[in-house]
């Protein structure tokens, strides 16, 4: 369970925490290969990613039953039939990379372990394999990759070469690769210890060699400045979310954003874009007339930048109506009339949508029946969207979870036929379905293994937290804490010019996962005692 907390600061300084996501890791390979059995094997995944899931995932349980007002023991069920799902993953690595460490013995005894080498390779191979398909099927739920914990440890700059799916294998071979040198290094025998480590040399050569490439890698600059510094407002409003979508208290809420956004500059330098949260309209945009939407078109005009707000919008065509979770930008010129008819000049669709939020999946809709929430059925944004051209950088939006899928935000990045890519990334979030949680720090967490593997700076604006901004270099130059309303003001120097991750997305480490794990089943094949 320990392996959960490894995923944000708290309780821990981050410092420790790659220290702590690796000795936990690194002992669970030790047994995973002196297990007898693959079934064994199996079972220690398991036990590994549920125990990992239960206390990494538990925010889900404050989602669903403070807030969806599920009875407790369904909420409680809720929670552990997911970490029992996510738990299959772990489950799949550490039974596929037993079988490739095994050597089946001629006389029929049992198997014999290979060499060291092939055992951690095998491990990282098959851990980071089964981190991907978890971050794929079903929509994917890529939270906790193991990769996370070195966003500020030596491993850190593989996320610009490889993303977190290569920081997860430098991070996967590195523990297992010193599991076995430490592990050779307490044996009490000095033989058993010499020849243990004379043919375990490789495994902690590899290691070591994950570590030194990852310190060299985050070194190297692989974006340079773009334009100006911008002058960025971050909005928190801290609405409760039992005000949020009532009828009673959204204009309140609105007020409060507004309020906000229009409080002056300390240093009375004007600000180019104001960032609001997700929803800070709760409503769609015909819902609101006219003059309401000119006291934001005023808003904007007393503040003198650009507000870029979430809204949920509504199109209306021949065959249907289209409803997108969005993030449009307004200022003192906008015509409201244009902001109620949806005809805005900078607009942004959620493409990766949540399930059970955003859409029902098939056969679960007795599932949602039990949950008092607002959800709706949603459509998807296009898989290139271009950035908001705002202040002379380029800004490119997400929206809530969409920055823990890191290959998605890369298509903004890469530039299209009329921009540039963007130049800064920005989230907007409600993340106040899961109270004062560890769902905050580490959503906060995965924003800056964005920073790493694109190489821009990112900017969080959130409802109740964690609102900051984040420079290229993945430091936090500035955050407010959660739960209180308030607004950050930054500046953030956009960057441009691309990351071998982002030129090449995940096809890199998967092809490398991918001829691991077919050249060592070709070594076990080949070895198979001849009948």
């Amino acid at each position: 369970m320990l392996h959960g907390l490894a995923f944000a600061p708290a309780p821990f300084p981050a410092w420790f925490l790659p220290l702590l996501q690796g000795s936990t890791f690194g002992a669970m390979s030790w047994l995973v290969w002196r297990a007898a059995t693959l079934r064994r094997a199996i079972w220690t995944g398991a036990a590994f990613g549920a125990g990992t899931f239960a206390v990494g995932i538990s925010w889900i349980y404050v989602s669903l039953h403070v807030y969806a007002y599920m009875a407790a023991p369904l909420a409680a069920l809720g929670v552990g039939l997911l970490a029992a799902y996510l738990a299959l993953y772990p489950a799949l690595a550490t039974g596929v990379a037993w079988w490739l460490s095994q050597r089946p013995s001629a006389d029929g005894a049992s198997p014999r372990l290979a060499s060291a080498l092939v055992c951690v390779l095998a491990m990282a191979a098959a851990w980071t394999g089964a981190e991907w398909l978890r971050g794929v099927l079903f929509t994917g739920f890529p939270w906790l990759n193991i990769g996370y914990a070195h966003v500020d440890g030596p491993l850190r700059g593989w996320a610009s070469l490889l993303g977190v799916y290569g920081t997860a294998f430098a991070a996967a071979l590195t523990a297992s690769g010193l599991a076995w040198t430490i592990a050779a290094l307490c044996r009490r025998d000095a033989s058993q210890r010499r020849a243990t480590l004379r043919a375990g040399w490789p495994a902690g050569v590899a290691a070591l060699a994950m570590l030194a490439l990852g310190l060299a890698a985050a070194q190297w600059l692989w974006v340079r400045p773009y334009g100006s510094p911008l002058t960025v407002r971050l909005v928190q409003a801290n609405i409760p979310l039992s005000d949020k979508f009532d009828p009673a208290q959204i204009w309140h809420g609105m007020d409060l954003h507004r309020d906000l956004a229009e409080r002056p500059r300390g240093d009375g330098r004007p600000i180019a874009l104001t960032v609001l949260p997700e929803t800070a309209v709760p409503v769609f945009q015909d819902q609101l007339s006219a003059a309401a939407w000119k006291e934001w078109v005023d808003s904007a005009a007393t503040h003198g930048g650009t507000f870029a707000l979430g809204v949920a919008m509504r199109d209306i065509r021949a065959d249907r109506d289209y409803y997108y979770n969005s993030v449009i930008t307004l200022d003192g010129n906008t015509a409201p009339d244009r902001l109620v008819s949806g005809h805005v000049e900078r607009r942004y669709d959620k493409r990766h949508l949540v399930p059970f939020g955003e859409f029902v999946p098939p056969g679960f809709r007795w599932f949602v029946d039990e949950m008092v929430m607002p959800l709706g059925d949603f459509d998807r944004g296009a898989a290139r969207q271009k950035p908001f051209d705002i202040g002379g950088q380029y800004i490119a939006m997400n929206i809530c979870y969409e920055d823990v899928f890191g290959e998605e935000l890369l298509p903004a990045v890469r530039g299209g036929t009329s921009d540039p890519g963007g130049t800064i990334l920005a989230n907007v979030s409600n993340l106040a379905w899961f109270g004062n949680s560890l769902a905050l720090p580490q959503h906060l967490q995965m924003s800056r293994m964005r920073v790493r593997e694109t190489g821009r700076p990112m900017l969080r604006a959130t409802n109740t937290g964690m609102t900051a901004a984040i420079d290229a270099q993945a430091r936090v130059i500035g955050k407010l804490a959660p739960h209180t309303a308030a607004a950050l003001d930054v500046t953030v120097q956009g960057t441009t010019g691309l990351t071998p991750y982002a030129r090449t997305g995940n096809a890199p480490v998967l092809v490398l996962v991918a001829t691991i794990l077919a050249v060592l089943a070709g070594l076990r094949r080949t070895r198979q005692p001849k009948r």
